[in-house]
């Protein structure tokens, strides 16, 4: 049988605590979310490899390293409302919920969206929602949010995306640059985000978040 519990110490001390990050809430949720429980059963086995995980249709789950250092630079606190947007099964989701007060995660496909809440309700995550929408709408409802997490790449960030973080919110994009994209921590002061580069990482662009193309005649 499987030592699951092993893997995800092992996961922790070789992909997340040699990636600077410190912060002991987030080394905590990382060990206690059992991370096989929120990939499909084909992926169970692999679910703790240093890499995204491919769910197909353009989708993944984050590898570790990007997530734990996404939230290391958000710096989520127990006041805080977070939109994640893409969380899959809800494996970010169930992370994010040990440091947030609540979470709000978008999903465009209802299927998916049971899954993760079923998830979510067997390890006790029930700080967390579940809505279904198209992930480039995000939850307008239940916002502003504190924070905004992106589980994929994007080319660039719809307008309704940046309108729904609250003044003096951070936000986490990992932006396609080609082989290689870039995670910049934005901040919105004066109602505008500002960004500043954190880390390289890569991903799949999520759908709805494409670079818009220019047109020359």
């Amino acid at each position: 049988m499987t030592d699951f519990a092993a893997r995800r110490t092992i996961m922790v001390d070789t992909q997340v605590r040699p990636s600077d990050v410190t912060k002991f809430p987030i080394i905590d949720a990382m060990l206690r979310v059992p991370r096989e429980a929120f990939v499909p059963a084909r992926l169970r086995e692999v679910a703790y490899l240093g890499e995204n995980l491919d769910l197909g249709g353009g989708r993944v789950v984050l590898a570790p390293r990007t997530l734990a250092k996404m939230l290391d630079a958000l710096d989520i606190g127990g006041g805080d409302l977070v939109l994640d947007i893409g969380p899959a099964y809800g494996y970010s989701a169930a992370v994010i919920a040990r440091l947030a007060e609540a979470v709000i995660g978008v999903e465009d496909d209802a299927a998916l969206v049971e899954e993760a809440q079923r998830a979510l309700g067997e390890v006790g995550a029930d700080n967390v929602v579940m809505i279904e929408g198209a992930l480039a709408e995000g939850a307008r409802d239940h916002g502003p949010y504190d924070v905004i997490v992106i589980e994929g790449a994007v080319g660039d960030l719809p307008d309704a995306i940046a309108g729904q973080l609250k003044e003096g919110g951070r936000i986490a994009c990992l932006f396609d640059e080609g082989a290689l994209g870039v995670v910049r921590i934005g901040y919105k002061i004066d109602g505008r985000i500002n960004w500043r580069d954190a880390f390289n990482a890569g991903a799949p662009v999520l759908p709805g978040f494409e670079r818009e193309t220019a047109f020359a005649l």
